[in-house]
């Protein structure tokens, strides 16, 4: 009878798998929820699984900016396993030798799908400190230069822009940042923080507004939906020049380059919406200083 059982042990397992595998193609097929989950558990795994590929090759140099090449080159395929074509215009904007500030718009995980198409040499971003302690892809990036700060503390926030500003100009290192401060899913913009700004004033070096369309037509994390094929277009605006502004100055320099990119945004979005403008004045509601 032992016998009997043990045999039939491999056949019910099959059988499992089978069911599982019919369970998660109905899932699929039928529920685009479903099919929005999929997809992005995918995506942070896939994302997990590179970083392990490029933390020994990042780690020969030790923390280096250089290593942001390999990362980028590990990356630019995703786009492709998701049917996603990114349109880039305007990267003859960025100045070829020195130093500047990117600021670009933040809608979701998927911005580092236009960031890798068009992400400059010597350029890091700046994230939040949590993500450090994401697994792989918190080693990966500190290993590639990001530069972490906790945004819960803005003492600690200042004294890293202000050692951001020195590096920018001693080892020729552009950063990119999300002005918004957090991923904006509402098909506008959220008021800018001022942390950018003050950085690009204090270096004296300009300030380079990136703007991705929306992804509405084939992304949206509120519906759960995410469709293929997709289309992004990042759109690269001319330098804005920082040189003889104070710091007074930033308050109208953050609302004024908000301005010109949610100008572009609306233009080249697919979903023709383009969100409402919910400009502040300086001071308002919803902007913090760094």
């Amino acid at each position: 009878m032992e016998v009997t059982k043990m045999e039939l042990w491999p056949g019910a397992w099959t059988a499992l798998l089978l069911l599982l595998l019919l369970l998660l193609s109905t899932l699929w097929f039928c529920s685009s929820s479903a099919k929005y989950f999929f997809k992005m558990a995918f995506y942070n795994g896939w994302i997990l699984f590179l970083a392990i590929l490029a933390i020994p090759v990042c780690a020969v140099r030790g923390r280096n900016v250089e290593n942001m090449k390999i990362l980028r080159l590990l990356l630019l395929h995703v786009k492709y396993l998701y049917g996603i074509r990114v349109e880039v215009r305007g990267a003859h904007h960025f100045p070829p030798t020195q130093p500047y500030v990117v600021v670009s718009n933040h809608q979701s995980s998927l911005d580092l799908l236009g960031m890798m198409e068009v992400l400059p040499d010597r350029c890091v971003p700046i994230a939040k400190r949590e993500l450090l302690w994401a697994g792989s892809a918190g080693l990966a990036c500190w290993l590639a230069g990001i530069i972490f700060i906790d945004r819960k503390r803005t003492g600690d926030a200042i004294s890293v822009m202000s050692e951001v500003a020195q590096t920018l100009l001693t080892q020729d290192v552009r950063v990119w940042v999300f002005p918004e401060g957090t991923r904006n899913h509402n098909g506008s913009m959220l008021p800018f923080k001022r942390g950018a700004f003050h950085l690009a004033v204090q270096a004296q070096v300009p300030i380079i507004p990136i703007v991705m369309s929306s992804y509405q037509d084939f992304y949206s994390k509120k519906e759960r939906r995410f469709t293929s094929p997709g289309r992004c277009q990042v759109r690269v605006l001319p330098p804005v020049p920082t040189e003889g502004l104070t710091p007074d100055d930033v308050p109208a320099l953050a609302d004024s380059v908000r301005h010109s990119m949610l100008t572009i945004f609306r233009e080249i979005s697919t979903d023709g919406l383009g969100g409402g403008d919910c400009l502040k004045k300086p001071g308002g509601a919803g902007e913090a200083r760094l």
